[in-house]
C-alpha cells in the first residue's frame, strides 16, 4: 500500500465524500415530471439555437447562453422559470422543495449537491461557455452546444445521460434512481440515502 505521510493512528486532514460505484443511471420515464419535461425543452432551445446560429446568424448563441445561465441558476438557487410554467400547467414535480412557498411556486431542492443538481451547473458552464467561443473564436463550438442539446432530448426521452452516469460511477448521490421513487425523500443530516 502507498503511504499517506501520516503517522500510525494520525487523523486524515479530508474525507473522500464519493465513492466509486458501477452500474447503469437512468431516471425514471414513466410519466412527464417537471425536470424531465424541463431538460426535454431546454434540450429543443439548445438544438433551435444552435441551428440558426450555425446557418442564419451567430448572435442566435445568445439563447443557448441564455439557456445556460438559466440552468446555473436554478442549480444554485432552486428557482426554475420554465417549471414553473409547467407547474401552472398541472405538471408534478420529483425534485420540488417540500417547503411551501408564497405563491405556491415551484423550487427545485436546494438542500445538497446530488447529481442531478450537479447536472444543471455542469451544463450551464459548459454550454455558455462554449457559446462564448462560438462568439469569440470559431463557429465550430456549436458542435459542443448541438451535442448538448441532443443529449438533453436524449435524456428526456429515453431517462439515460452519459454525464448522469459519469457523476452516478464517481458516487454522486441522485434522488430520481428507482430506489428513491417514493417522492424522492430528502435525506436527514448525517444520514445518507442508500443507493
Amino acid at each position: 500500500p502507498l503511504s499517506s505521510g501520516l503517522s500510525p493512528g494520525a487523523r486524515r486532514p479530508y474525507a473522500i465524500a464519493m465513492a466509486f460505484r458501477r452500474g447503469v443511471y437512468i431516471v425514471p420515464t414513466d410519466r412527464w415530471y417537471i425536470e424531465r419535461t424541463v431538460w426535454l425543452v431546454a434540450g429543443i432551445v439548445l438544438l433551435t439555437a444552435t441551428t440558426l446560429a450555425a446557418l442564419v446568424q451567430p448572435l442566435f448563441v445568445l439563447f443557448v447562453i441564455a439557456t445556460g445561465l438559466a440552468s446555473i441558476t436554478v442549480a444554485l438557487t432552486g428557482f426554475c422559470i420554465v417549471g414553473n410554467v409547467l407547474k401552472l400547467l398541472g405538471f408534478q414535480s420529483m425534485l420540488g422543495s417540500r417547503a411551501p412557498s408564497k405563491w405556491n411556486l415551484y423550487w427545485m431542492q436546494t438542500d445538497s449537491w446530488y447529481l442531478e443538481r450537479r447536472i444543471y451547473v455542469a451544463v450551464g458552464i459548459n454550454i455558455s461557455v462554449a457559446s462564448i467561443l462560438v462568439l469569440a473564436y470559431s463557429k465550430w463550438f456549436l458542435l459542443f452546444t448541438g451535442f448538448v442539446g441532443g443529449a438533453m432530448v436524449w435524456f428526456a426521452a429515453t431517462g439515460f445521460c452519459i454525464m448522469a452516469n459519469g457523476l452516478y460511477w464517481l458516487g454522486a448521490e441522485p434522488r430520481l434512481a428507482p430506489e428513491f421513487k417514493e417522492s424522492c425523500p430528502v435525506a436527514s443530516p448525517g444520514r445518507h440515502a442508500q443507493a
